[in-house]
């Protein structure tokens, strides 16, 4: 009673465990052979394979694998021409359990995913009706059974089917004759049919014919979750925040930055307080104060800081912003200063197109500066083409830019 219970609970689960898009009714109609054995007296016996039996069911799929069926049987057997005469009539209804092992194994997506297979097999009641004996005879019945199937359209299904009957209880042989000699498992029962199910529903498919893993929502979610988290800690400019977070995603490389991202520059002069530092030691002598614009000019000069491009580009990759915004700070703090922009190409390309190139890279950066409220007039570009020959990758990288000259 407890496992029944148990069924019975998980039974909602199950059906809610899979995805609602394809059909899970349908209606099975099938007939064919029958032949009762073991429980038949001496001297009755049927043909071999007879004639005639008709089974009507309807099914319902929880899911892709399993499901219900509730169906109804009716036999006819006749005595063979060598037997003593009778005439018995089975009726039985059922209620079995479907696993779709067609499906269980995977079948759907190899070369057999118009083939499925049933395995079925529950209890029942009986009614076994003899002429020679006028008492119905009642019992409990257990079936097993196979069904083959193929799709013939999204509606349609041709299917086979092997059974095994056995009746439990039952109180006469088949032919209503003698009483059954054993007291539990007696007459047993072989089918083999053919028939359709007609597959009902308003989605296109049925679960029949739907493969589908209960597992891949969440599978695919957490998929989602893994990729959200991996971008979310990607850190571009590798200051130590991750750049959802990061309020300034291009922090030059070695500059301390706070919890925002936002690099720190508590004396606000433009410049890192981590770069201070390193100028410090490089240009302050003992007890003699650092002139920082006369150290940012040396950088930019001498081309400690350039703007670098990608290939083909004339617009500035993203971690060279710094480098011109150091320009417009030091030039807006030395109104005096005129600025020339030179423009370089990497040597890959002819001549003709690396002096163009080289002379757009320039341009584009002379065209933010004066956005950025620079005056025109204190600004001058030009592109020297090509530099000079490189062969890795980082080199080629380090050729494609755009130098100062400050005046």
């Amino acid at each position: 009673m407890k496992k029944i219970i148990f069924f019975i609970t998980l039974l909602p689960l199950l059906a809610s465990a899979q995805s609602s898009d394809y059909n899970k009714w349908s209606i099975e109609l099938d007939g064919g052979i029958t032949k009762p054995y073991d429980a038949l007296t001496t001297g009755y016996t049927t043909e071999k394979a007879e004639l005639f039996v008709v089974n009507f069911g309807a099914r319902y799929m929880f899911n892709t694998k399993f499901g219900l069926k509730a169906d109804l049987g009716f036999h006819d057997w006749d005595s063979a021409d060598n037997s003593a005469q009778f005439e018995t009539s089975y009726y039985r209804g059922n209620l079995q359990g479907v696993i779709n092992l067609a499906n269980v194994i995977d079948t759907k997506s190899t070369v057999f995913k118009n083939f499925g297979l049933l395995v079925h097999g529950g209890f029942g009641a009986s009614l076994i009706d003899s002429e020679i004996n006028d008492n119905d005879d009642w019992t409990v019945n257990a079936i097993i059974g196979l069904t083959p199937q193929l799709k013939l359209s999204n509606r349609l299904t041709l299917q086979a089917d092997l059974s095994i009957l056995t009746n439990i209880s039952q109180e006469r042989n088949f032919d209503g004759a003698q009483f059954v000699s054993t007291s539990f498992i007696d007459g047993k029962i072989a089918t083999a049919t053919i028939g359709l199910a007609i597959n009902l529903g308003k989605n296109e498919t049925h679960a029949d014919w739907t493969n589908y893993n209960p597992w891949t929502d969440e599978i695919e979610e957490l998929k989602g979750q893994i990729t959200k988290i991996e971008t979310d800690l990607i850190d571009t400019d590798q200051d130590g925040v991750p750049d959802y977070l990061d309020r300034e995603p291009n922090t030059a490389s070695g500059a301390s930055v706070n919890t925002k991202g936002i690099t720190l520059d508590l004396n606000q002069n433009g410049i890192p307080d981590e770069f201070e530092t390193s100028l410090d030691r490089k240009y302050l002598k003992e007890d003699v104060a650092v002139d920082y614009d006369d150290a940012i000019k040396k950088l930019l000069t001498d081309g400690y800081v350039n703007v670098y491009f990608d290939t083909n580009s004339s617009n500035p990759a993203t971690y060279s912003l710094d480098a011109i915004n150091y320009l417009i700070k030091y030039m807006t703090n030395n109104p005096t200063v005129n600025a020339e922009l030179i423009g370089y190409a990497d040597q890959r390309g002819n001549e003709a197109y690396n002096t163009n190139l080289s002379s757009k890279r320039a341009q584009k950066v002379t065209t933010i500066l004066i956005d950025a409220g620079i005056d025109a007039a204190r600004l001058t570009n030009s592109g020297n083409g090509e530099a000079s020959s490189a062969n890795s990758k980082a080199a080629l990288q380090l050729q494609r830019k755009v130098t100062f000259k400050l005046k």
